[in-house]
């Protein structure tokens, strides 16, 4: 008996310190920076002269009706728009290529495809700078074109959500490979027993039963990508002009170029609300469908 209690009594222990440890980790991690950013956006707040005055709703006005912030949200809407569904379309169709009994060397392109994935943002945008490169760039030459992709306040954008494309594809296929392999043999053999085609399949079976997979790709997707900015400082620093500013660009430029923090926090905060309701939306969409179906 005393032995068991004993075990008992560590696993109890041991319950309790993960649990403060996650409770720790949150506190310290999450909610305190939303906290911190949520009072930030309340003040004029610039740490290098140690200003912190209160402002109350003043930055979140100065920010609603800064048009730049506006064009900000339109650009970011359309990077994550456009990234996020040939994200799912090249995943899901690559996917299916991979899942086929035709496919050879699977595990080969399966790390092939997901290479990109798991290399640095910051390699990849330098590499994609040098193709993009009008005077010596593979895509112009490869093409027979002459556009200078990064400097064209038309052709920037789609540049960079483009290569955004290539190295993030990638994350859809492997998680859409998995949703492929957990599927129900028995009902694709009753499928092939009643003579329905390739595209009746994928319709009717393949698709609705891939709607979780489906949600799943779409939330992290428009998640990391109205966060994105990296490619964009990188690249283009928001050029053309304004060309290629996003929410989060406008974000990192207030606070670490001007030392707007205060400003910086009101836009954090719009953002995090635009996600989160756009996250209840698409959870709403997909149970109701789910519900009709």
């Amino acid at each position: 008996m005393g032995s068991r209690s004993r075990v008992s009594s560590n696993i109890f222990s041991l319950r309790n310190v993960t649990i403060l440890f996650l409770v720790g980790y949150f506190g310290i991690f999450v909610i305190y920076p939303i906290y911190k950013a949520f009072a930030g956006s309340l003040h004029d707040w610039n740490p290098l002269i140690d200003q912190y005055d209160f402002v109350g709703l003043a930055n979140f006005k100065n920010v609603l009706t800064n048009q730049l912030f506006w064009s900000s949200i339109s650009n970011t809407f359309i990077f994550a728009f456009f990234s996020v569904i040939f994200r799912i379309i090249i995943g899901l169709g690559l996917a299916i290529l991979l899942y086929s009994k035709l496919a050879r060397f699977k595990t080969f392109f399966r790390g092939m495809f997901y290479m990109p994935t798991i290399t640095p943002l910051v390699a990849v945008s330098f590499v994609w700078m040098w193709l993009y490169n009008p005077q010596f760039g593979l895509i112009n030459k490869v093409f027979h074109i002459d556009i200078n992709w990064l400097k064209d306040s038309h052709w920037a954008l789609p540049a960079i959500i483009i290569m955004t494309i290539w190295k993030d594809f990638g994350y859809a296929t492997v998680i859409f490979l998995g949703g492929l392999m957990g599927l129900p043999e028995d009902v694709f053999e009753a499928a092939d027993m009643d003579g329905a085609s390739k595209w009746q399949r994928f319709v009717n079976i393949t698709w609705p039963l891939l709607k979780p997979t489906t949600l799943f790709v779409t939330i992290t997707s428009l998640i990391s990508y109205l966060q994105a900015y990296v490619q964009i400082l990188i690249m283009t620093e928001g050029g053309p002009g304004t060309s290629t500013y996003v929410i989060s660009y406008l974000i990192f430029d207030e606070a670490f170029v001007k030392y707007n923090f205060g400003v910086a926090s009101a836009m954090a905060i719009i953002l995090f609300v635009i996600i989160g309701i756009l996250t209840v939306i698409m959870f709403k969409i997909t149970g109701e469908s789910e519900g009709l179906a």
